[in-house]
């Protein structure tokens, strides 16, 4: 199993990205997936998830309506829309794919791979 994101970097607070993560060496078509950041200094925050076949989708407040996710499973690649970019949204963006491919929620114990991350900064 390989996550890769990709993506990330430096915008001014208002501004939009859109973060990607490739995944390879397991059928993605078959798996919810996550999204996921560490702000520095501080601990992990889910951010939102998609189950495998993409209609169904959850947010953690702090980003519902500024945040997208969406998958497109013919090309096995996860992406997070990002927009209305705020300094708080900096951080450590990762993608995670659970133990249990049906699986999306908060809890990152039932996370078993991890990609090694993009950088998103917010500032002006």
């Amino acid at each position: 199993v390989q996550l890769v994101e990709s993506g990330g970097g430096l915008v001014q607070p208002g501004g939009s990205l859109r973060l990607s993560c490739a995944a390879s060496g397991f059928t993605f078509s078959s798996y919810s997936m996550t999204w996921v950041r560490q702000a520095p200094g501080k601990g992990l925050e889910w951010v939102s998830g998609i189950n495998g076949g993409g209609g169904s989708t959850v947010y953690a407040d702090s980003v519902k309506g500024r945040f997208t996710i969406s998958r497109d499973n013919a090309q096995n690649t996860l992406y997070l829309q990002m927009s209305d970019l705020k300094p708080e949204d900096t951080a450590q963006y990762y993608c995670a794919r659970p133990s249990n491919p049906y699986y999306y929620g908060s809890n990152f114990a039932d996370y078993d791979n991890w990609g090694q991350g993009t950088q998103v900064t917010v500032s002006s």
